[in-house]
């Protein structure tokens, strides 16, 4: 794949949410959570573009409104990705960016790494990223999904479990001592960034596969790609994001604002 590929961020955003309904449009700030992924989303420097996709006309009169874009697409959609994928369908590019458009603060640095994870690795379709954990009570949260890489890079395995488990450290049931014993040479714990790049060929490919026995059984749609037998590339960053999932991750998200820019 060509260095000078030209990469398309696609954002996911419906309003139906079991948890936080319509919370593309809640207010940080004073301004939806979709503008500032976004914005964050268009600082990225190997972005050409960005697009919101959504199944609903507030969020689309939203981003409008406030110059960004947005195309409409089915309700019907099972996942994100088969969203982003109806939008790639009418794209002319070479790599598709699903953002999550519930992480306000995405470091668009985190963008650009994740593009060219592809860039660097041609003969693979789907990359994505993975950090140190370094809060033990992250390793035993099924809600932070834990990831297993080979030498090369490429993830072997997500998972809502610990992973790898490491049975001698580990028998207490208590993981801090591993997180302060670096220097035994043991594998680290990482967790799973939600960033991925795909080819926008294989993107359409992905999403017309059947789902899988272990997608099913984690509810972890990138496991489909593993058990067809698709490699995954996967790199390390160290700059965090934060997802909101309830309404209290909005004060989060603004206190942390108001450190970056006190005045």
């Amino acid at each position: 794949m060509p260095i000078n590929s030209k990469a398309v961020a696609v954002i996911p955003a419906r309003w139906a949410s079991t948890r936080f309904p319509g919370k593309p449009l809640a207010l940080i700030k004073g301004k939806p959570m979709i503008e500032w992924v976004v914005r964050q989303a268009q600082k990225a420097s190997r972005i050409s573009e960005v697009i919101v996709a959504t199944d609903d006309e507030r969020i689309l009169e939203a981003v409008t409104k406030f110059g960004g874009q947005a195309v409409m697409t089915s309700p019907e959609h099972a996942t994100g990705s088969d969203r982003i994928a109806e939008v790639a369908l009418g794209l002319k590019c070479d790599i598709v960016v699903n953002v999550q458009g519930d992480e306000p603060l995405i470091p668009p640095e985190n963008i650009d790494q994740v593009i060219r994870c592809l860039d660097n690795n041609p003969s693979l379709s789907a990359a994505t990223l993975m950090m140190p954990v370094h809060d033990p009570d992250e390793i035993s949260n099924p809600n932070i999904v834990k990831v297993i890489a080979d030498q090369k890079g490429r993830a072997l395995y997500f998972s809502r479990a610990p992973i790898p488990f490491h049975r001698d450290e580990w028998k207490s049931g208590s993981y801090e001592d591993i997180l302060k014993s670096k220097e035994k040479g043991l594998s680290l714990v990482y967790k799973h960034v939600g960033l991925y790049a795909y080819t926008r060929s294989f993107l359409l490919e992905f999403t017309r596969l059947n789902p899988t026995p272990l997608e099913q059984l984690e509810k972890l749609e990138q496991l489909r790609i593993i058990e067809h037998g698709y490699p995954i590339q996967i790199d390390i960053t160290e700059k965090k994001s934060i997802g909101v999932d309830q309404i209290e991750d909005l004060e989060r998200v603004e206190r942390i604002l108001d450190k970056q820019n006190p005045c």
